[in-house]
């Protein structure tokens, strides 16, 4: 749906944005969530009652499907079982200026939309996270899951330097220009830690701002698999460490291994100066292909890194030409409009 705004302010309404149309869709991904998805399309049809509300089924064996459509939301399928897959769809096939994403177990707090969507409207955001760990919030999580999601954020300080309190937020607010341009390939719940390193990656603006979970209700469970998908967002971040910080993870890799050769090499050449022969022609010889191996390693990481410069700089430039054409585009609509009027 599209929204008429002209001179008015942000209390709690979509009806900040000024002299210009606003399409808002709330996008919510659900898999197996009979028992709360109904409340959650209901509240937002109250919160934003302009908004297009979208509930993307995950193949639900319960009545999930049913109870969104009679709530009132759009029912999308994806047949490829994933959240990851899920978010790809809704950014392929959803058409809008503003998107809020939100899971359907009902945890997380429907008012506090319009807190989210406001730094979008005034233009300071490319997305905005709903943070469960912020200092501000009174999230009610299991021990098991804050210990989790405090261990990610610590690898994704140390890897990457992102200072992120809360990374696999399911509640976020996006501009079209970040649905836009950020790739998706993860098909499960490494999805939001794809999400947040991609979009700092990439350069878009980031807020987090606090949010309190509360817990689901009873009956409704979790869908996630702790060991699996932990292990699936770990090797997320090393994968996204691995290419857009090639130099720092091959070029430490291949530090550290030059430096074991070296190191290996020092105490066979001592034992060599000390008895006059090679009393290890094993370690001499795996000395050797540690330092090679470390020095291969610096190099591709120099190589990759040239590499990704150029595909930034690049993927910059881009940016320059959408964003003029865009330009073009609404200069050319609005004289249009004004010639009609």
């Amino acid at each position: 749906m599209i929204f008429n705004s002209t001179q008015v302010d942000v209390i709690g309404t979509l009806e900040h944005q000024a002299a210009r149309d606003v399409r808002v869709a709330v996008v919510i991904p659900c898999y197996n969530e009979e028992l709360t998805i109904a409340k959650v399309v209901g509240e937002f049809r109250s919160e934003l009652p302009q908004a297009q509300i979208y509930v993307f089924d995950n193949k639900s064996s319960d009545r999930s499907v049913e109870l969104a459509m009679q709530a009132g939301a759009r029912v999308f399928h994806e047949t490829r079982q994933g959240k990851g897959y899920v978010v790809q769809s809704i950014f392929r096939r959803v058409n809008a200026d503003i998107y809020v994403m939100i899971d359907g177990d009902g945890t997380y707090p429907v008012s506090e939309v319009h807190k989210l969507m406001k730094p979008i409207l005034e233009g300071q955001a490319d997305m905005v996270i709903g943070s469960r760990l912020h200092q501000q919030s009174a999230s009610q999580f299991r021990s098991a899951n804050r210990l989790g999601n405090q261990m990610f954020r610590l690898i994704l300080k140390y890897t990457l330097g992102a200072t992120i309190s809360d990374m696999l937020s399911g509640y976020r607010v996006f501009n079209r220009e970040f649905v836009r341009g950020v790739p998706l390939f993860g098909g499960g719940f490494e999805t939001e830690t794809e999400l947040t390193i991609k979009g700092l990656e990439q350069g878009f603006r980031i807020v987090e701002l606090p949010v309190s979970l509360s817990p689901r209700p009873k009956g409704s469970f979790s869908k996630i698999r702790i060991f699996r998908d932990g292990f699936l967002i770990l090797n997320t971040i090393l994968s996204l460490f691995r290419d857009y910080k090639p130099l720092t993870f091959f070029g430490g890799a291949g530090i550290v291994l030059s430096a074991f050769g070296i190191l290996l090499g020092v105490l066979v050449l001592a034992g060599f100066l000390e008895l006059q022969f090679i009393i290890g022609v094993a370690a001499a010889i795996l000395a050797v292909g540690l330092v090679i191996a470390g020095m291969l390693g610096v190099t591709v990481g120099l190589v990759l890194h040239t590499i990704v410069r150029r595909s930034q700089q690049l993927e910059h430039q881009v940016r320059i030409l959408v964003d003029d054409l865009r330009l073009q585009v609404d200069s050319a609509v609005s004289q249009i409009k004004s010639e009609r009027q």
